[in-house]
């Protein structure tokens, strides 16, 4: 069923709820119940004329969510009446009865995960459309697709979206729309919705010019006499979950796992490898290998506190942002009531470059003409603009601080930047362990990412840099790390004997580690295991071959049966795995071709992953005697039977 706010509300979209028809025909009509059974308005009334969008969301980072709030706040600016909706709270099987609603569109923002998956608040709705055949139409829809053209399968859900309503008779109103992350997601999106407005426009009938204004959608409650424990310090949905754990445990309610092991992996180098465990005994979270292990971090309390002296406020001031709109599903942007302090470190994602949205509204808090004016550029659609922005926002990364320190007239009001900033979302890791051989813990390799940016600014990952300081000491109580588990399709064979080539440079051995574990209980257990191979890279075998002792081990008790790896820097010419991979063409074609054998990749998405794929394309091509053509579809069916994997970021 669809889920609203009380059925006397007015104006609302379509949300169906368990009230029965009455209810429903009330909200069609945009009237209330009362109003309903009247009988029939003139039709030139005017909330006979409500014109009305809804925009859902398919969102695993928070982009796609936040590109779905813009296209709200933008439809107010053309007096359309709008709201966002996560798919995961609707019954989207009610979508035909959209039709119903006179003047009514449906927008859909839909990101792609893993490999051409989902998101998970998307995976229901996607089942959904796989499965139904109910008709569409009458229903009118538009779609904005968020991927990466360095993965194989570039906005698989926008384009799959795309063509299903249609399939299923909905009209689409516009082209849809497709952002590369790879590239500049921010600039395709603003140069589709700089189109796509003019057609919602001409849809509604409505004049199709914006007003140049900047729309709030949050006020300010300042609260003076309150109770603490009723004030939110970092709490994701309950209040006081982080005191008192209930699971089960999930992205809105993760479980503060105690760090049990944090240690550097490698013996030089300038980089700082770390191995953490996590404690999850009592949990009653359970994994696998090759599962994704989510941790929320904190921005840096030194960032926070030189936002709080730039703005001159006192951070811990306890305040509710509030919904200006009382009908909104989405009552305040993050947990309320909480203080700045809570909000800038625990909710609000204050280090990633700014968008063009928010130097637009930032804009008419400058008082210099001239920094006005560059706010107000980089925010149009120009292409000066646009190139004026990709060199001082993106390829400078400009975060929220250092424009405020770079424009010193620009004095934005903290409430309003606190509705501005997009929230601060959880990151992902493969897990570094099997649940058969650390059932109690789960493992994470990863490394601190810091370096200096084009303006000479130290950048610091978020999560990383938290995590190096999450630091064990005897005697005291062990930090904690706010965690949960997702699922993930990166799996061993389901039979022991099944050969498996992994390949996984860098921190990319993490999911292996757990696979490596996984093949040594089986063949503790008396099972016969397949032969594993592990390509293996890093820059010097003296700084940076993370896991040498156990990985050297696991060859000798011959759970690993090979063990390649490649040291890049090591001497004159740089060797990597694509290149180790060549050197064993004929017995990896063979267990490939005739032994049913996985192949497992993971890591940067954006090179190795590429360069591994076309290296077994040639080994295809050399050994197996197959054309260029032929040697891709042997391997684009592998992907599709399940026995090439990867797991890859860029």
């Amino acid at each position: 069923m669809w889920f609203t706010e009380p059925a006397t509300q007015r104006d609302r979209v379509l949300l169906l709820t368990a009230g029965g028809e009455e209810t429903w025909q009330s909200l069609k009509l945009g009237v209330t119940p009362q109003e309903a059974s009247a009988g029939p308005r003139d039709k030139d009334a005017p909330h006979s004329r409500t014109r009305n969008v809804i925009v859902f969301y398919g969102s695993q980072t928070g982009t796609a969510e936040e590109f779905a709030n813009r296209l709200v706040k933008d439809a107010q600016r053309y007096g359309i009446k709008g709201m966002v909706a996560d798919p995961e709270e609707y019954d989207m099987s009610e979508l035909p009865r959209l039709r119903e609603i006179d003047s009514s569109l449906a927008v859909f923002c839909m990101a792609t995960y893993g490999e051409g998956e989902p998101t998970d608040n998307a995976q229901d709705f996607y089942d959904w459309m796989q499965m139904t055949d109910d008709s569409l139409e009458g229903v009118h829809f538009a779609v904005f697709g968020l991927g990466n053209k360095t993965y194989d399968h570039y906005n698989a859900m926008g384009m799959y979206t795309d063509k299903r309503l249609a399939e299923l008779g909905a009209t689409r109103i516009f082209d849809l729309g497709l952002g590369d992350d790879d590239g500049n997601l921010e600039e395709d999106f603003i140069s589709w919705k700089g189109q796509f407005w003019p057609a919602v426009c001409e849809f509604f009938g409505v004049q199709a010019t914006q007003e140049e204004c900047s729309v709030r959608q949050f006020e300010l409650v300042v609260h003076s006499d309150v109770n603490m424990n009723e004030v939110y310090t970092g709490e994701l949905g309950r209040l006081l979950s982080f005191q008192d754990q209930k699971p089960p445990f999930d992205a809105k309610n993760p479980f503060l796992a105690p760090v049990a092991i944090n240690r550097k992996l490698n013996k030089g180098g300038s980089r700082h490898l770390m191995h953490l465990e996590l404690d999850i005994s009592g949990s009653k979270i359970r994994y696998d290998a090759g599962d994704h292990v989510a941790v929320y971090p904190m921005n840096d309390v030194s960032l926070v506190n030189r936002l709080g002296e730039r703005l001159g406020v006192d951070l811990d001031t306890v305040i509710t942002l509030k919904n200006l709109d009382e009908e909104a599903n989405k009552k305040h942007p993050f947990p309320c009531p909480t203080t700045y302090r809570a909000a800038l470190t625990h909710y609000l994602d204050i280090t990633s470059p700014l968008h063009t949205n928010v130097l637009f509204d930032l804009s008419q808090y400058a008082s210099d003409p001239e920094e006005k004016e560059i706010l107000r550029k980089m925010a149009c659609s120009s292409s000066e603009g646009k190139a004026l922005y990709h060199s001082w926002v993106v390829e400078s990364e400009r975060n929220i601080l250092a424009v405020l320190e770079d424009l010193p007239s620009l004095h934005p009001p903290i409430d309003h930047l606190c509705e501005l900033l997009p929230r601060l979302q959880a990151r992902y890791y493969s897990i570094a362990s099997s649940a058969k051989v650390h059932p109690s813990s789960i493992h994470i390799c990863a490394v601190v990412l810091e370096y200096t940016t084009k303006t000479g600014r130290v950048f610091k990952g978020v999560a990383t840099n938290w995590l190096k300081d999450k630091v064990v000491t005897d005697g005291s109580s062990r930090p904690t790390v706010p965690m949960y588990v997702r699922k993930s399709q990166f799996r061993l064979p389901f039979r022991a004997s099944t050969p498996v080539i992994m390949i996984g440079p860098g921190t990319g051995i993490a999911p292996f580690m757990g696979f490596i574990q996984e093949r040594a209980w089986q063949k503790e257990q008396g099972k016969e295991t397949g032969e594993a191979i592990l390509y293996f890279g890093c820059r010097h075998r003296n700084e940076d071959f993370i896991y040498q002792e156990e990985l050297e081990e696991f060859e000798k008790a011959g759970v690993l049966t090979q063990l390649h790896v490649a040291f890049s820097r090591d001497q004159e010419h740089k060797v990597y795995v694509q290149h180790l991979l060549k050197q064993s063409k004929d017995h990896l074609w063979k267990l490939i071709h005739s032994s049913n054998a996985h192949i497992y990749v993971c890591g940067d998405a954006r090179n190795m992953a590429r360069d591994v794929h076309a290296a077994f394309h040639e080994i295809a091509e050399e050994v197996g005697g197959l054309t260029h053509t032929q040697a891709v579809d042997y391997f684009q069916r592998l992907m599709t039977k399940g026995r090439y994997s990867q797991d890859v970021w860029s």
